[in-house]
Formats: C-alpha cells, structure tokens, sequence
C-alpha cells in the first residue's frame, strides 16, 4: 500500500513539507489509545537472535534509524515503534539555526535518491534535551556538530558543549565532521584537527563517572589514505567506532533531472561507495572497532551486504522513505532466516 498509494501522494508535495506533515502525524496518531499497540504488532519483530552487543550497548536488533530524520529528538518513541533497535537524534549544535535557505531538500526520483543541503538546522541542543528527559526504553544516539557562526578553530568548544548537555541522555555520540552543506566542516576530518577533537571529547568522557561511546561519522568521498588516517585516528584517539557513511557530493552516473542540486546526496546511489568504505576500513582495522553501516539501504540484500562487509549494526534514512517502514521488519525477518 505505502508505494502504491501513500509514497505517490507523498511525492507530489514539497519533501520538507511532507516530512513536517509526517512528523505531526506520526506523533497525532499515536496518541490515540491502542495505536502505539498496534504499529509495534505490526512491525516490531523480538527474537534473542537479533540481538547485538556492540560497543558495550545492547541493540534489540541490528536496524537503525539514521540522524537527521529526527533531528530535534521530537519523534523518537513513535519512530521505535516501527521496529528499529535504535534511533540516532541530531545533528545537534549548541544554539539553535534556521540551516540554509529553501528549497533545501530534493527527490532524485529516477535514481531512488535525495539530495539535501539542510546545513544543520535544528532547535538547539538545550531544546532535545528536554524531550530526552522523558525517555524511559528507546536506545538513543546523539549526533553532534557545529554551529555554521562558530569558525573551526573554536570547534572544539561546540562539541564539547554538545557532549556536555546530552551526556545524561543518550546511549552513544557521534561526532559529525562530514557533512558537506556547513562550509568549511569538512576541513575537521584532517588529521591533525580530528585527532585534537575526539582526543578533547575522549578526555571529556574518562570524567564521566561511566564512559559513553564516542563514534566517528566519515564521508564517502575521503581517498583510500585518508581512510588509513582515519584507520589510525580511531585506534590512536579510543574512540568506540565509526558510521560509514555519511552523504556524498558525488553525481556520477545520475539520471534525474535535478541531479545538480548542490548538496549531499543520500539513497541508492550511495550503496556502493559506502559498502566499499566499510569493507576498507574493516579490513585495514583488522576488525578493531565495530562500524555502523549506512548509506543506500534499501533492501534487505542492501543491508546483508554491509553487515558482511564488515559492519556490525546499519542504519537506514533514504531507504526508509523510498521503500516504507515495512523495510525494518523485512531486513530483520531475513537476519532471522541466515
């Protein structure tokens, strides 16, 4: 029904405005009583077997939701509905900001993917927290970036306000140094930046009374050597893992009309290029730190092939609106079924 009927209907509107209309109604309709019940009888799939335990947190199963769907941790109890054993939160900055200007968000339709130049809008961390307060059950990561104001020698002070304020309320961090929509971002994934980065939050993290996973979100675009450099500044920093990957500024082999749009662009035609990344930085680790696998999932042999590749968890985001929240159950059905 979701791709013959409501995927069509959906698509005829402005994507931005469809997924506020989303939002407001996924949270409208779990309200009513017996709602909530429902959609997890339908969707939510529990068995031992799923079960991960990756960097010392317990996953209900390996499927995820990636950040930036709910970026404001405004949906998080109704999206675990739908049977994901996470849901990522973010990208948050220490002040709230509009991000860039509309028209911000594009379907490749032909080529079944998205590009976005949201450039991190989002209410301010303080505004997540809030709503963070009220969780009782769902595994949360918190994705972290920078303010677009706040230039990148004073980086480090965002995430550290960042790491601060969530630290009470969420499971994991992932320091998000990849996008390509806040200028200049990017230029942190160089060494020398990047290591004095994850080194400052890893020393942020042993005050804690327990420590809390740090991860690394990498961009599809980096060369084979700077993967090795990022190799080595996962192992060198600690940090717990890396989520690859991120959105690419790639357009090749495109066929939509819109395919110029600047920005990041996510779906199937990043399943490649993000398996190859994984399956790189598997291999050069030697398996030292776990990877979550994300990046044009949009079937279950999409996610088979990153988990075999060397990822220990995946997420979904463009898959997930393409081919419909039945996507999570059918991926963990057929887990089941290896």
């Amino acid at each position: 029904m979701y791709k013959l009927l409501i995927r069509p209907l959906f698509f005829l509107f402005d994507p931005e405005d469809v997924h506020h209309f989303t939002v407001w109604a996924v949270r409208f309709v779990n309200k009513i009583p017996g709602v909530s019940s429902l959609i997890r009888a339908c969707f939510v799939v529990e068995d031992e077997r799923l079960e991960r335990e990756v960097f010392g947190l317990k996953f209900k199963n390996p499927v995820g939701l990636a950040a930036g769907f709910d970026k404001n941790a405004m949906l998080y109890k109704e999206l675990a509905n739908f049977g994901f054993g996470h849901i990522e939160i973010g990208t948050l900055t220490p002040k709230a900001q509009p991000g860039n200007p509309k028209k911000r968000l594009f379907r490749l339709i032909d080529d079944k993917g998205i590009v976005n130049r949201m450039g991190f809008n989002n209410g301010g961390v303080e505004e997540a927290v809030e709503r963070l307060k009220k969780n009782k059950s769902v595994l949360i990561g918190g994705n972290i970036g920078k303010n677009k104001v706040t230039p990148n020698e004073q980086a480090v002070d965002d995430y550290t306000y960042c790491f601060k304020a969530l630290y009470p309320y969420v499971d994991y961090f992932v320091v998000n140094v990849s996008s390509p929509n806040t200028p200049n971002l990017r230029a942190l994934q160089d060494k020398e930046p990047l290591t004095a980065l994850l080194n400052t939050l890893q020393a942020l993290n042993n005050e804690q009374v327990k420590t809390k996973p740090v991860l690394l979100k990498i961009a599809p675009d980096l060369t084979n050597e700077q993967l090795l450099d990022i190799v080595d500044i996962v192992i060198t920093t600690k940090i717990a893992g890396v989520i690859a990957t991120n959105t690419t500024i790639s357009r090749e082999g495109l066929t939509s009309d819109n395919k110029e749009e600047v920005g990041g662009l996510s779906g199937l035609p990043l399943t490649k290029r993000s398996t190859e990344v994984i399956r790189f930085i598997a291999k050069e680790s030697k398996g030292a730190f776990p990877i979550i696998g994300v990046g044009g999932i949009h079937s279950e042999g999409d996610a088979m092939e990153k988990l075999e590749a060397g990822a220990s968890l995946v997420q979904l985001y463009t898959g997930f609106i393409y081919e419909g929240p039945f996507i999570v159950k059918r991926i963990n059905k057929a887990l089941l079924k290896r």
